[in-house]
C-alpha cells in the first residue's frame, strides 16, 4: 500500500482540518503497521489452524471418554459436555492465534511443535512435514479461507431459505389456509401448556418431510403439508410439542453457532462428530420435554415412527423433529433401559488418548540443538559482507529524511545460514528496520566455534542508515 493511498484513506477516515493536518510520519507508520500485520497475520492463522489438528484430537478423545462415563446420565448433562467441547474447539485455536499474532513474526516458528515452544532452528531440524507446512502456509490459509467461505455461503443460502419459508414473499407455504388457522390455534394452546410466553407462529409448507423450528425473536414452526393431511391429529400434536421443546430452550441460536464453528473448522472430524452428538442429545432433551407435557411417551414414539417412513429435511439451520437416530429415540421412549458399557468402543478411545499424550510429551521433550552463548564460544559468528545484498533505502524514508542505526541479532547455524533474527535496537523508523533486517538476513556467516567445533549461536550486526 503506497503512502499516498494511506494518506488519502486517512484524509477520509479521520477528522482533520486545514489547521490540523496529518502528521507527516503517520502514513509511514501506518504503512509499516499494515506490512507487519500482513507479515504475521497469515503465519499466525496458519499455525493456529494446524495446531488444531492435534488440539481437536485431544478434545474429541476427552469428550468421548466423558460421554461414555455419562452414558446413563440425563441427556442435559451430555449435551452440556458436548457443547462445552465444541466451544473449546473454537476458543483454543482462537486464543492460540491471538497469542501468536501479538508475539509477532519472530514467534511464527516458535509454536510449530505442540505443547512446547521451539526456536526456528528446532523447526528447521524437525520432521520434514513441519518444514513443508512452514513454506506453504500461504497456500494452506488460502485453501482454508476458500472452503470456509463456501460453507459460509451455504449457510447464508440456508438462512435465506428459512427466511423465505417463515413468511417471505416467495415462500412455498399455504399461508392463511383454514388448516393453518386451526393448527395455529392448537399450537398456541400447547405453547401455553408448555410455559412458553412468546408467540410461536405456524406455517404449512409443501417442501418439507418433517416439522422444523426456526427463528429466535419470533420463533416459527414449519409443518409439512403431507403431515397435516396424512397423520392423525394426536400424533402431529406430539411432534409440535417436541418442536416447542426446542423453542423453550432457544436451540435455534445454539444450532446457528454450531454451523459457524463447523464452517470455520470444517477440516477436523472431531468437530463434526461433537456437533452430531450435540444434535443427538438435543433431540433426546426435546423428546423428554414433549413426553412430560403430553404424559404419553408412546404417542410421541408412534409419531416418530411415522416420520421414519418419510424423507428427512436437509435444512440443518432449523430444528427438525426427525433429527438424530429415530429408531434409537423410539426405543428410548418405548422401553428406556440403562446402557451397558461397550468396551470395544471405550478401549480405542482410551488408547487414542494415551497415544496423543505420549506423542505430545515426546515432541515437548525433544532435544533441541544446543545454542552457544557469548561466554562459551572461542570465536563468534562472523558475517561475510561480500555475500550480503546492499539494503535498499526505502523511498518513503528518503523523502522524509529518516536516518538511524539498526542493531539486529541473528541466529547462525553450523552451516553459516541465518535461521532466525531479532531486532535488538530500532532506528526509530519501521521502514529502515525492516529493510535492514531483510537484507542482512541474506548474508552468509562463518559459524561460531567452540573448541574448534561449529555451533549455532546468536550474533549481533549493526547497519547505519545515512543519507548522502
Amino acid at each position: 500500500m503506497s503512502a499516498g493511498l494511506v494518506t488519502g484513506l486517512l484524509s477520509v477516515l479521520l477528522p482533520t482540518s486545514p489547521l490540523a493536518p496529518l502528521p507527516s510520519h503517520l502514513p509511514d507508520v501506518l504503512t509499516g503497521l499494515l506490512s507487519t500485520l500482513s507479515h504475521s497475520f497469515v503465519p499466525s492463522l496458519g499455525w493456529a489452524l494446524l495446531h488444531f489438528v492435534w488440539q481437536g484430537v485431544l478434545i474429541g478423545c476427552t469428550t468421548a471418554v466423558l460421554l461414555v462415563a455419562l452414558r446413563n446420565a440425563q441427556p442435559e448433562r451430555r449435551y452440556a459436555v458436548a457443547c462445552g467441547a465444541l466451544l473449546l474447539c473454537f476458543a483454543w485455536p482462537a486464543v492460540d492465534f491471538v497469542m501468536m499474532l501479538q508475539a509477532g513474526h519472530d514467534a511464527q516458528a516458535a509454536r510449530a511443535l505442540p505443547l512446547a515452544p521451539a526456536s526456528a532452528a528446532v523447526l528447521r531440524d524437525a520432521a520434514g512435514l513441519l518444514g513443508w507446512l512452514q513454506r506453504h502456509l500461504d497456500w494452506i490459509v488460502g485453501a482454508w479461507a476458500a472452503c470456509a467461505a463456501a460453507l459460509g455461503l451455504r449457510m447464508a443460502m440456508g438462512l435465506v431459505w428459512v427466511g423465505r419459508a417463515t413468511g417471505g414473499r416467495a415462500a412455498p407455504v399455504r399461508a392463511g389456509s383454514a388448516a393453518e388457522r386451526v393448527w395455529q390455534t392448537k399450537l398456541a394452546q400447547l405453547a401455553v401448556r408448555c410455559g412458553i410466553d412468546r408467540t410461536v407462529r405456524l406455517r404449512i409448507v409443501d417442501s418439507l418431510a418433517s416439522p422444523v423450528t426456526a427463528g429466535f425473536w419470533r420463533p416459527i414452526v414449519l409443518v409439512p403439508a403431507a403431515l397435516v393431511t396424512g397423520m392423525p391429529p394426536q400424533l402431529l400434536e406430539a411432534l409440535l410439542a417436541h418442536e416447542l421443546g426446542h423453542v423453550r430452550r432457544h436451540d435455534y441460536l445454539v444450532n446457528l453457532a454450531q454451523n459457524v464453528i463447523e464452517a470455520l473448522l470444517f477440516y477436523h472430524p472431531a468437530v463434526w462428530w461433537i456437533s452430531r452428538r450435540i444434535r443427538h442429545e438435543r433431540e433426546q432433551i426435546a423428546d423428554d420435554f414433549a413426553a412430560r407435557q403430553l404424559g404419553e411417551p408412546r404417542r410421541l414414539a408412534r409419531a416418530l415412527s411415522e416420520l421414519e417412513r418419510l424423507q428427512f429435511s436437509s435444512h440443518h439451520l432449523a430444528q427438525a423433529a426427525a433429527g438424530g437416530d429415530l429408531m434409537a429415540r423410539i426405543r428410548r421412549l418405548v422401553r428406556p433401559a440403562p446402557q451397558a458399557l461397550d468396551w470395544r468402543a471405550a478401549i480405542p478411545v482410551l488408547g487414542l488418548v494415551l497415544a496423543c499424550a505420549a506423542s505430545a510429551h515426546a515432541l515437548s521433550t525433544r532435544d533441541a540443538p544446543s545454542l552457544a552463548t557469548a561466554t562459551d564460544v572461542t570465536r563468534p559468528a562472523i558475517a561475510d559482507f561480500s555475500s550480503c545484498r546492499q539494503p535498499v533505502y526505502p523511498q518513503a524514508d528518503v523523502t522524509a529524511g529518516h536516518e538511524g542505526t539498526v542493531t539486529v541479532s541473528f541466529l547462525v547455524d553450523t552451516d553459516g545460514k541465518v535461521v532466525d533474527s531479532r531486532l535488538l535496537r530500532s532506528s526509530g523508523f519501521m521502514g529502515l528496520d525492516k529493510a535492514a533486517q531483510t537484507a542482512l538476513h541474506q548474508c552468509r556467516f562463518s559459524p561460531a566455534l567452540r573448541h574448534g567445533q561449529a555451533v549455532p549461536a546468536w550474533t549481533a550486526v549493526q547497519y547505519v542508515w545515512k543519507l548522502a
